[in-house]
């Protein structure tokens, strides 16, 4: 039964790609046709694939064979399962907010496009995480990658989207390129490309394996260092694309580093510590790039950063307690890291959902351009509220669950017997909770920047509210953030992790309706019925959109704080009257920062691959005899290569 609802989910993502590219110049009515298949069959894939995950059972799907050693097949388990809820909840939100948002720009063939391409897009992650062997996994994960890359081109005639297209597009074939050799070598471990538990190997081929895969999947995932391409690619594709992306497609990669890690490696403890320490690191400092963040796609995209941060912290917590016999809190951080994953595709997809309709009515990704939205676009404003609490760790919404069973997790560090480990988790502990204060500074100032005082530019100021299918579908994730939160115990008992430490969320939460109640009630009652207009105190200067604070000014604090890590240089320009630079004229101060990682690492690496690439072209004589002789040694040394394999 499940695997005819997956298959038939599929079907209809298939039609829903096929209809608009056959058709790319019809109109709205075919779109909306194509949304309405892909929402269909998200429910489908989530009804199939909840039944697999709370019947713990494993549903064999479908094969194909190309050859006798290379097939497509598939199968459902209880993790696989997991992350196409994920994939199904998200999509389907998407689908409905797509029916407002696609029409806001482009052509009617772009239009198209953007809607097949999207089904395409949604059918390639559910077939990767779905894939029982490397060579399917690699296929539909490298159609999954072209797909990405097309609907991030979306507005190639910007050059700021080429540049990220291009910077994308190099990232996530050099992730490809890590996988490959990771499964070539499984291969040559297993005599096959079936995922499933590696044969004996010697520690040094199983090491090389596990430092393969987990490179390719962390450039896929934006883990820190190989994270730059994300924030281009977020800024620079359509808002639902950014949702799909940041929401589900980094996830596919963490699907991936769980299954081969788990289920055909065996974890050793110290890849749980080098995976826990690249995700304190990604947490920290993704949320310090945020910060300092004036585009709010840009902001949001290192905020997904952080988050894989955190999810890579539990699973290196998993790692690190199983292997010293400490299965309870091994299974904390691994539901605390499985639940976030859940919990990030909720609040971020809802995050960049709505910031979409703020781009759509402001005309700006800029915080400095916008102010006062609250009043324009209430509904949106409301939901982005919820969106930032949740993503803040406040109760009782989901964020807060995942991320205090991962703190539990981490104050049992004090039951290992390793006194240095202990020391570790502690100093991991630390940065961690700094992070997770700092994530609730940066989205005070998202909120505030852009939705209180006064509007900044005439576009906010003209600001409408979104259409109703922009509301309906963060809507529903804003419903799950606060779902998931309230009844967060009774999920956990339902998916067999009912014995982990939560607290009942729905008794905090009633506690806190009453409380605020009380106080509302309260003020009600003992102010007078009569309503006072008054003008705001000014301290005798006239407010305007240029008094009030700015996102510069919010974030100089933690910037000046982590000068050391933004390389921050303040230049301020001045002009006077006089030779002696007493009368002053007027006046201006810049901030710039460094950006280290693409300075420091990415664009060194690409000048060496540029020089290389000229000394190999002039290899290129234009002589016959010099080019069947590169042909010949080319294929001897792959017929001796296909030899070593054999």
């Amino acid at each position: 039964m499940f695997s005819s609802l997956f298959l038939t989910g599929l079907f209809f993502l298939f039609f829903g790609a096929l209809l608009p590219l056959l058709s790319v110049r019809s109109g709205r009515y075919v779109r909306t046709a194509t949304l309405g298949f892909t929402a269909v069959a998200a429910v489908l894939l989530l009804v199939s694939s909840a039944g697999v995950f709370t019947g713990d059972v494993q549903e064999e799907i479908a094969s194909y064979n190309v050859s006798n050693a290379l097939s497509f097949s598939f199968a459902l388990d209880r993790l696989s399962s997991f992350f196409i809820i994920v994939i199904s909840v998200v999509s389907f939100c998407v689908a409905i907010y797509s029916a407002g948002y696609i029409e806001h720009g482009g052509g009617n063939a772009k239009r198209n496009i953007l809607a097949g391409l999207m089904n395409v897009f949604i059918a390639s992650m559910v077939l990767v995480v779905a894939s029982t062997n490397t060579f399917s996994f690699l296929f539909f994960w490298e159609i999954m990658s072209l797909a990405s890359f097309f609907l991030v081109m979306y507005d190639y005639e910007k050059k700021e989207t080429r540049k990220a297209g291009i910077f994308y597009f190099i990232m996530t074939q050099l992730s490809t390129v890590f996988l490959m050799v990771g499964f070539l070598a499984l291969y040559q471990v297993n005599g096959s490309f079936n995922i499933e538990a590696m044969g004996s190997a010697s520690q040094l081929m199983t090491t090389a394996i596990f430092l393969s895969l987990l490179t390719g999947f962390c450039i896929k995932a934006g883990v820190i260092p190989f994270h730059k391409w994300l924030p281009y690619a977020h800024a620079a594709s359509p808002s639902n694309i950014s949702a799909l992306m940041s929401g589900v497609m980094i996830k596919v990669a963490v699907y991936g580093l769980m299954r081969f890690v788990l289920y055909v490696l065996g974890p050793v403890d110290w890849w749980g510590i080098l995976i826990l320490v690249l995700g304190t690191i990604s947490a920290i400092f993704g949320i310090i790039y945020a910060l300092k963040e004036h585009d709010i796609k840009r902001l949001l995209a290192y905020s997904s950063i952080e988050n894989i941060g955190t999810i890579l912290i539990g699973f290196g917590l998993y790692i690190i307690f199983q292997a010293h016999n400490l299965p309870a809190i091994a299974y904390l951080g691994l539901a605390g890291s499985l639940f976030h994953v859940l919990n990030h595709g909720v609040f971020k997809s809802l995050l960049f959902m709505a910031t979409g309709s703020i781009v759509n009515a402001t005309d700006t990704r800029d915080l400095e351009g916008m102010g006062g939205l609250i009043k324009k676009m209430p509904y949106t404003a409301a939901l982005f509220l919820i969106g930032s609490l949740s993503i803040s760790a406040l109760p009782p919404l989901n964020g807060f669950v995942s991320e205090y069973m991962l703190f539990a997790a981490f104050f049992s560090s004090n039951t290992l017997g390793d006194p240095m480990l202990t020391i570790l988790l502690v100093l991991c502990l630390s940065v961690f909770a700094l992070t997770s204060a700092f994530v609730a500074t940066c989205f005070v100032k998202a909120y505030g920047i852009m939705f209180l005082g006064l509007p900044r530019t005439d576009a906010c100021a003209n600001a409408k509210e979104a259409k109703k299918p922009m509301i309906l579908g963060p809507a529903i994730l804003a419903a799950l953030c606060i779902l998931l939160g309230v009844f967060s115990p009774a999920l956990l008992s339902a998916s067999g992790y009912g014995t982990l430490p939560v607290p009942d969320l729905m008794l905090v939460g009633s506690f806190l309706l009453a409380t605020y109640a009380i106080i509302w009630a309260a003020l009600y009652h003992s102010y007078p019925n009569k309503t006072r207009v008054g003008a705001t105190w000014d301290c005798g200067t006239p407010l305007s959109s240029r008094t009030q604070y700015t996102a510069s000014g919010f974030s100089q604090p933690i910037m000046r704080m982590f000068k050391a890590t933004y390389k921050t240089k303040e230049i301020p320009e001045r002009t006077f009257y006089d030779k002696q630079n007493s009368l002053f004229r007027s006046g201006e101060a810049k901030v710039t920062l460094l950006k280290f990682f693409e300075e420091y690492l990415y664009m060194p690496v690409g000048k060496k691959v540029m020089s290389l690439s000229i000394r190999v072209s002039r290899m290129q004589n234009w002589n016959l005899d010099t080019y069947i002789a590169y042909a010949f040694v080319a294929v001897l040394l792959v017929l001796v290569y296909v030899g070593w394999l054999i």
